[in-house]
């Protein structure tokens, strides 16, 4: 007797994850979502460091280049602690790190409000940040935009993901005091 080919939608093939055995627990849609940050993370790391090589500033890394747009956003000069409570970077010297760089190249400047140091975009800064999101209008917003992708269906994607991150941030402070 000879077994009669499904379709590829009826057959059950499980959660794609990077790790069966965490896709095995109570959750496995989270080991999903995990896989799937992972290659995001990935892919957008990637994409920022060959963006910012295109846009005439190459070897940053993706954190040099989140520093950039941060520092470069709403025109206004920025600390150590705004800078890293806004990505969310809990090791300060990996921020301390990339504005070192950063200043180095020129693309930003330091300056002082009383005992506080604060560090502001240069003009060079300021094209590299506007050629890259020329680059990005250009090669990737307009291939999002052809894909029909609703703003609203990002925007909800873009909220639970932050929400995600808040129940990570308490798992790992949990985790930590084990």
């Amino acid at each position: 007797m000879s077994q009669e080919k499904q379709p590829l939608a009826e057959h059950s093939l499980g959660p794609i994850v990077s790790s069966e055995h965490l896709a095995s627990g109570a959750l496995p849609a989270l080991s999903e979502i995990e896989f799937g940050l992972v290659m995001l993370n990935h892919a957008f790391s990637r994409w920022m460091v060959r963006c910012m090589a295109a846009a005439g500033v190459p070897d940053l890394s993706p954190v040099d280049i989140l520093v950039l747009h941060n520092i470069n956003s709403r025109n206004k000069p920025k600390t150590l602690a705004d800078i890293a409570l806004v990505l969310n970077i809990e090791d300060t010297h990996v921020v301390t790190y990339a504005l070192k760089k950063l200043e180095r190249l020129k693309l930003i400047k330091s300056g002082r409000r009383g005992k506080e140091k604060l560090v502001m975009v240069t003009e060079a800064g300021a094209d590299a940040c506007a050629r890259y999101k020329a680059t990005r209008e250009s090669l990737l917003v307009k291939s999002v935009l052809s894909t029909e992708v609703a703003t609203d269906s990002l925007s909800q994607v873009a909220a639970r993901l932050r929400a995600l991150s808040g129940h990570y941030d308490h798992a790992a402070r949990a985790a930590a005091s084990l």
